[in-house]
């Protein structure tokens, strides 16, 4: 993409009533604008980044096992009612009556229809287990959206469902989504610790915040060192190990980590002086069992392996997509803008000219911008009759994980200058070497 040709209308200055970091960034580096309170428009810089977020959650639910579909945001209340959550979920429900007064509801989450879905094609034991899933926009009217992306009305979520014969099963499915969601986040470019949470009225082990640390967050954590040292990405275990997933979960579990809403003192006070860390952090998933709440309120039946009938278990796995956006800027920033990292970037690469008129820099620049296209590099070549410094200063603030600068002086000697933005390690390397570097 040429940045002439392109819409990015960056800011110099933030905006009077954004408040924290992600907020500031997302509207001066031009990734959203607010169309409402709490509702946003995503522009092209910020849909690139948040769809890159979208496919790598999507295909690690796929590798899990779970399987896509897509709800859609407008819901019965009668299906609400089943559940016995219409009247008592509160005034964050939009509710709306359509032109034959029937009474609708903008989704701000789907158990009730999935359970519906599932209830009516779903009949034997032989169908189970399985774990739907789709990512969707969600609505939830706060008294007071703020913070952007962080705390908007309107939302882009993930929420995957599992249905389990028993207990035990959905034991299993959880401690899959447990490796999905640690997979998911380290492909990501971050690190969000698997926090305990409450687990309501049907209490329990098995329900999980992931956090995000970062200084901005609304939560304030409190964690062992030992998850600095984790392998989030737990090469060597395969879904379908039984054997290997509850490991897995046994460490987690056993592994202090939670928010100030469920800190345990006592638990805490066994965790060594030299291992304990605190800090602030934001959540971006949760994993929640949640047994036959829904699964016995709406009827759905199965007959079982002895011809009995079986209400299935079922469990809830949600990852906040467009919340992501907010929470990667609140970890990974500095005083010039966002550090992307690498995986959800909306480009690789951006090609700066420092003179807009000298024909040698522009010639070269163009042609290295046309051999990482060829080579399926994503480059965004700021061919703006700009300064120099404005056009550094703009690749800053949105934060491509490398910068080509190319000028004058360097173009003589055969050279240009390649940055790394997380870094800000700088080196003058000949074009050739450039390319070859950028198309590893």
């Amino acid at each position: 993409m040429r940045w002439s040709q392109a819409f990015l209308p960056v800011l110099k200055e933030s905006p009077s009533d954004a408040q924290i970091v992600s907020h500031k960034l997302m509207l001066r580096a031009g990734l959203v604008r607010q169309t409402a309170a709490g509702i946003y428009a995503w522009l092209p810089l910020g849909y690139r980044v948040l769809q890159k977020i979208e496919q790598i959650v999507r295909e690690e639910q796929n590798r899990s096992g779970a399987q896509e579909m897509l709800m859609p945001t407008l819901q019965s209340a009668d299906l609400w009612r089943e559940s016995g959550r219409y009247d008592a979920y509160g005034p964050e429900m939009l509710r709306i009556r359509d032109r034959h007064e029937r009474e609708i509801l903008y989704g701000p989450t789907n158990e009730e229809m999935i359970t519906a879905l599932f209830r009516d094609d779903v009949k034997s034991y032989r169908d189970l287990p399985r774990t739907l899933y789709h990512i969707q926009w969600k609505f939830r009217d706060e008294v007071r959206p703020r913070f952007g992306v962080m705390r908007g009305r309107e939302f882009l979520m993930k929420d995957a469902y599992s249905f389990d014969l028993d207990e035990a099963g959905a034991r299993q499915s959880y401690y899959t989504q447990m490796l999905a969601y640690l997979r998911t986040f380290q492909q990501l470019g971050i690190r969000a610790v698997p926090m305990k949470a409450a687990s309501g009225p049907i209490g329990g082990d098995l329900s999980h915040e992931f956090i995000v640390l970062a200084p901005t967050g609304e939560s304030e954590v409190f964690y062992d060192a030992a998850y600095e040292d984790f392998d989030w990405q737990q090469s060597d275990l395969a879904y379908g190990d039984e054997a290997g997933l509850q490991n897995l979960f046994d460490r987690v579990n056993s592994t202090y980590a939670a928010t100030d809403e469920t800190h345990d003192e006592a638990r805490w006070a066994t965790v060594a002086g030299d291992r304990q860390r605190t800090g602030r952090g934001i959540e971006v998933g949760h994993i929640f069992y949640f047994g036959d709440k829904y699964s016995n309120a709406m009827g759905l039946k199965v007959s079982g392996r002895d011809g009995t009938t079986v209400t299935p278990m079922m469990g809830s796995y949600g990852v906040g997509v467009s919340r992501l956006v907010g929470a990667i800027i609140e970890a990974s920033h500095d005083d010039a803008g966002i550090v992307w990292p690498e995986a959800v970037a909306p480009w690789r690469v951006g090609i700066v000219t420092m003179r807009a008129d000298d024909e040698p820099s522009n010639a070269a620049a163009a042609s290295l911008y046309e051999k990482l296209r060829a080579a399926g590099v994503e480059v965004l070549f700021d061919d703006r009759d700009e300064r120099g410094g404005v056009k550094l200063g703009s690749m800053d603030l949105i934060g491509l994980p490398w910068q080509v600068v190319i000028g004058p002086r360097g173009i003589a000697n055969g050279t240009v200058e390649l940055k790394r933005r997380s870094t800000g390690e700088r080196e003058e390397l000949s074009l050739e070497s450039a390319l070859a570097r950028l198309t590893q």
